[in-house]
């Protein structure tokens, strides 16, 4: 049992279940409805959905576990109570899940793109897999352009399902485009707040870990330009993603609600979980100062990011 623990503590799994309930939502609660009223059949049926998102799990699993073997040393130093490679699972037997998982799931991003003949679903799981491990072995390591791959990679959970959807011989439809034009809206908002909300903790992530990294010839945004500098790019793109929310609730809700009661739903659930602790990360984003504080300021961030995948659940009043 202890083994098993320290294997899901490896694996994220919170994060895991993360990616699994955010494709599965997006899956029924925009997908599935979109397709419904003209009896147009879904692409990506159920059984082909599973797989997708198992397919998703396991890549994003073996980035974690990739992610950690080449971390060692650094978590020895910044997170010591955490470590699970070397001191509960061999490094050898890291690297060989991280291959196993991975290639599970490349094989079965090959399959749907077989199954579906969309072969961009095969290709991108690759690139996931590539990403992760140049990732974990040099790009977190430099200015920004590891932030950004993640944040990339976050996106693309919800944006492969729309891509899944895809049908270029289709196209000719009106009805097809219009509803491949709904999905596409609502894959840009999701994906795109992920992005945002994504690059967000990943640069407080870099100044909570600054010490370790710094330790280890790191050159994240906190090394390279100042503490005082990340917080002002992290607090640029908080104003810049609690602008786009203002927008989106009080411009195009409107638009997309046909009862009146449903957009102030969706409006006070927006205000009160997702727009609120923005502002309350905001203004905390000036005062912390300690590891501990920044580590708190993380799961916050993590928080908001959930509430926002869970909206979804309110598309089911439109």
């Amino acid at each position: 049992m202890a083994l098993l623990s320290a294997f899901l503590r490896l694996i994220r799994w919170p994060n895991l279940l993360f990616i699994g309930l955010t494709q599965v939502l997006f899956y029924y609660l925009v997908i599935v409805p979109s397709f419904a009223p003209q009896g147009i059949p879904v692409r990506l049926h159920p059984a082909m959905l599973v797989l997708l998102t198992l397919s998703s799990i396991l890549i994003a699993a073996a980035g974690y576990i990739i992610n950690d073997y080449f971390d060692l040393n650094i978590d020895r130093f910044n997170k010591p109570d955490r470590l699970v490679v070397e001191k509960v699972i061999k490094r050898r037997s890291a690297i060989l899940w991280h291959w196993f998982l991975s290639g599970i799931g490349v094989v079965l991003g090959i399959y749907i793109s077989w199954k579906l003949r969309n072969p961009i679903i095969g290709i991108a799981n690759i690139a996931c897999v590539i990403l992760l491990w140049f990732y974990s072995t040099t790009f977190k390591r430099k200015l920004l352009i590891g932030n950004v791959i993640i944040s990339l990679l976050t996106a693309w959970v919800i944006l492969v399902l729309y891509v899944c959807e895809f049908r270029l011989g289709s196209l000719g439809d009106h009805a097809y485009r219009v509803i491949l034009g709904r999905i596409f809206k609502y894959a840009i908002v999701y994906s795109g707040f992920a992005f945002i909300i994504s690059l967000i903790r990943e640069v407080v992530k870099d100044i909570e870990d600054m010490a370790g990294d710094q330790r280890y010839g790191c050159r994240t945004m906190p090394i390279v330009w100042g503490v005082n500098v990340a917080k002002v790019f992290t607090a640029t793109w908080l104003v810049v993603l609690i602008s786009a929310l203002a927008v989106l609730q009080f411009y195009f809700l409107p638009r997309f609600y046909s009862v009146p009661r449903a957009q102030w739903i969706m409006i006070a659930y927006g205000i009160l979980f997702i727009d609120l602790p923005l502002l309350w990360i905001l203004r905390k984003l000036y005062y912390v100062q300690s590891k501990p504080d920044y580590h708190r300021l993380s799961g916050v961030i993590k928080g908001v990011m959930l509430a926002g995948i869970l909206s979804m659940a309110l598309l089911i009043f439109q």
